[in-house]
């Protein structure tokens, strides 16, 4: 077990995603209950999912796979910040929305409280200090233990700190980036500025959406992954291999695997263990769909990576490097709006 932050709570090295539970993914409540109780068997005492996966379906199973005397041993975490509905007040970081929609995820997770409530990107519109305010207090009503960012850049997470200290409210605990071989951009300022606040760090697509899985390799057929085709085909360009960069990505899973096999061990061991192995994570999330991705996944967590692989891996993807830019999870509007930029 290691130690969530400054909080004291102790997490698994390996957190069980639940975004592949529901409509995006295994449409079999049974089955994913099933997965759930695995994993926990397995030892992962560490839960995460968020409102908007599959429409609120996702934090429904975990409910369903926690009751009935599971929750207590459990830390589980949620997020919000997506859109819930056509209303656009039913989304975003304000009080407003945050204190409705903490009340539906306990109703969905079956429980009275929520370990890790995380807000799942920034919003440009609303200041911090609304959603800290916001947090604090449902933080003292025992809605919430803790609570935590994801995916904010390292501007915005030193300025929450700030804004928690010169409030005196509370703070973002932990911090949920993108990290992976491929993506291994928050090495040059997320995780430092983590390790500075001593902030939790849960670290999501280990695998890099499936690239890592040892599906993808050089002279096979391309593989149509479940990503590429889920929440209606949006993420397809990732996999697209007539795009120059996807080739990149492809030629470097492709010499990772061979890496790998000449250490006797499965890409996805690799994958996993590189990023468990960073001081600055604390745990990573895997997101199984299936029982055979769980059970090829857990070894992982106890495979220790040689200095002589991660030198290999630094030769093949160099330390701080995203192959694939928007594969950084956000892109701040003043990059992504053109008229952001012009006058």
């Amino acid at each position: 077990m290691r130690t969530l932050g400054r909080t004291g709570v102790k997490v698994s090295p390996l957190c069980l995603g639940a975004m592949m539970f529901g409509q995006w993914g295994n449409t079999d409540h049974d089955d994913s209950v099933r997965i759930i109780h695995a994993a926990l068997d397995a030892g992962i005492n560490f839960v995460d999912t968020a409102d908007m996966y599959s429409g609120g379906e996702s934090e429904e199973i975990v409910g369903k796979a926690l009751a009935g005397g599971r929750r207590d041993d459990v830390v589980l975490a949620t997020k919000a910040h997506a859109p819930m509905g056509k209303d656009p007040n039913q989304r975003g970081n304000s009080r407003r929305w945050l204190v409705r929609e903490v009340e539906d995820s306990l109703r969905r997770l079956q429980t009275d409280h929520i370990d890790l409530y995380q807000i799942h990107r920034p919003s440009e519109d609303t200041d911090v200090e609304e959603t800290l305010d916001a947090l604090t207090d449902l933080q003292r009503a025992g809605k919430i233990r803790y609570f935590g960012s994801s995916t904010f850049p390292a501007s915005q997470i030193v300025q929450a700190q700030w804004a928690a200290e010169k409030r005196h409210s509370g703070r973002f605990v932990t911090e949920q980036p993108p990290y992976s071989i491929l993506v291994r951009g928050i090495e040059r300022e997320v995780l430092p500025v983590c390790q500075q606040y001593g902030m939790g760090t849960l670290v999501w697509s280990p695998l890099s959406g499936g690239w890592l899985s040892g599906k993808w390799r050089k002279g096979s057929d391309a593989t149509e992954t479940h990503r590429s085709t889920m929440m209606g085909g949006a993420m397809a360009a990732r996999y697209d291999l007539s795009d120059p960069v996807n080739q990149r990505k492809l030629d470097a899973a492709d010499a990772l695997a061979v890496l790998a096999e000449e250490h006797g061990m499965s890409l996805v061991h690799l994958a996993i263990a590189f990023t468990i192995r960073h001081p600055g994570v604390t745990s990573a999330i895997i997101g199984p769909r299936t029982m055979e991705q769980l059970t090829s996944q857990l070894p992982a967590a106890d495979l220790v990576l040689s200095d002589e692989v991660l030198d290999a891996i630094d030769a093949i993807v160099p330390p701080g490097t995203n192959i694939r830019a928007d594969d950084a999870g956000y892109a701040p509007p003043w990059l992504a709006d053109a008229s952001q930029r012009r006058r």
